[in-house]
């Protein structure tokens, strides 16, 4: 099956987290815009696996920046892909991402 992805793929990597309580998240990125995703987004469906510790906001407001990953973490076994926090911060539809 062929997926048709969006004009300027790979996305701007991010540069810059800020929490907006409770689950927001305010992403920089390398091309100088910006966006608010809401982060509970990955908190409404069981099982939640990884992101069950991030239920809690004060763990939720852990989150740091990877420059290495261009994205964002909150451990070494938890962080986004940076097309789609691209892709959600500007209302970009991807192929299998709600």
């Amino acid at each position: 099956m062929e997926v048709e992805l969006p004009p300027g793929m790979p996305f701007p990597r991010v540069t810059a987290v800020e929490v907006v309580r409770p689950y927001g998240l305010h992403l920089t990125f390398e091309d100088g815009t910006s966006g608010v995703i809401d982060g509970s987004r990955w908190l409404r469906h069981e099982p939640l696996g990884v992101f069950a510790p991030l239920r809690d906001p004060a763990e939720f407001a852990k989150v740091h920046l990877r420059p290495d990953l261009g994205t964002i973490a909150w451990s070494d076994d938890l962080d986004l892909c940076p097309d789609v926090l691209y892709a959600l911060a500007h209302g970009i539809q991807l192929p299998g991402i709600d």
